[in-house]
């Protein structure tokens, strides 16, 4: 319960996708689940910053299920450091991680630069897994998050980070419903990557959705001292361990648009809790 939606005749429903797997959590197994099997026991490179929750998890499923995993992190400033606890973990796990400099990083997706970090990383022969893990892959596994909330919210909203989860939630829930995201970096390009995930892996674009840009707090692993407040609270209020990178963005989102009426008197609103804090 929570007056903050109850005051305006709103429920709130949280989808609690953390509670998976220990280690695979939330939309990062989802995601990966569908890559791994096409990844037929190859190697897997993938890509990420020096906090990715990506990185992490790959490095984890690689460990669990004996699959041999790369992880291309950007800056080649940080080869020369101690490992954050982040990358640490991603090298328990036994990932072996390639540093490339931010413009080669920038580039990645173009098919000569990608070349060039697959060969100078040893993996020419890998199966590749996009930063965030979105792809075709990725948005079809995610499909199935929005068949398990059909019937039981009119909005369920998800954070964002590469788009993947939001284009398959939005293909699997069932008509009358509709999907919110709320984007945890700057820029207003995700409307468009979703939008091409969705013609990627279904031909065209699928389900009900929409983005609200405003609370993206700076950008990504931005925590403003307000945010972190908001999650503290909501921790104390609900016992939810409350990760801050995604899952307070979108929370701080949502009782800002009920206090905004966004949501009509009546309306269950599903929020999909994709992750714990770290560590």
């Amino acid at each position: 319960m929570d007056g903050r939606f109850e005051r305006r005749g709103v429920r709130l429903l949280l989808k609690r996708d953390d509670l998976i797997h220990p280690e695979l959590i939330g939309n990062k197994w989802r995601k990966l689940a569908p890559n791994l099997t096409a990844a037929a026991g190859r190697t897997v490179v993938t890509f990420g910053g020096a906090w990715s929750n990506h990185l992490r998890a790959t490095a984890a499923a690689g460990r669990l299920l004996g699959i041999p995993t790369v992880g291309v992190v950007r800056g080649d400033e940080l080869a020369g450091r101690p490992l954050n606890p982040s990358l640490a973990r991603c090298t328990a796990d036994g990932m072996r991680l390639h540093f490339v400099d931010r413009a080669t990083y920038r580039g990645k997706s173009g098919p000569r630069t990608l070349a060039g970090i697959l060969r100078a990383a040893d993996a020419e022969e890998a199966y590749v897994v996009p930063e965030g893990g979105s792809n075709a892959e990725a948005v079809r596994g995610c499909r199935a998050l929005g068949a398990e909330l059909r019937g039981l919210a009119e909005v369920v909203a998800v954070a964002c980070g590469t788009g993947g989860t939001l284009a398959g939630l939005a293909a699997g829930l069932a008509p009358g419903q509709r999907a919110l995201g709320v984007p945890v970096l700057r820029g207003g390009f995700l409307a468009a990557e979703t939008e091409a995930l969705q013609r990627e892996a279904f031909g065209g674009r699928r389900g009900a959705w929409s983005l609200d840009e405003r609370f993206h707090g700076g950008g990504y692993a931005r925590v403003p001292a307000e945010l972190d407040a908001f999650a503290a609270e909501f921790e104390h209020r609900h016992g939810l361990p409350v990760e801050r990178l995604y899952v307070a963005k979108l929370l701080y989102g949502l009782v800002t648009l009920a206090g905004e009426g966004a949501f009509p008197r009546g309306t269950a609103v599903a929020a999909v809790i994709t992750g714990r804090p770290f560590p």
